[in-house]
């Protein structure tokens, strides 16, 4: 699974995405942390994989 780019963006509120639910049938969710982190556990019963980038937000960029 390809990582998440800035255009990448939360399907509930626009915001950049961090997080990427992945289904069968090839169908995905985006999120940005809040809304991955709100909807996870109810998602992860139908959810073939969890894509979570959500370190990058505490890391600090490199030169």
């Amino acid at each position: 699974m390809s990582s998440l780019t800035a255009q990448d963006r939360c399907d509930r509120c626009g915001a950049q995405a961090y997080i990427r639910a992945h289904f069968s049938h090839n169908r995905e969710l985006l999120f940005c942390a809040h809304h991955g982190r709100r909807y996870r556990a109810a998602l992860e019963p139908r959810i073939s994989e969890f894509h979570d980038e959500t370190h990058l937000l505490t890391t600090a960029a490199q030169p």
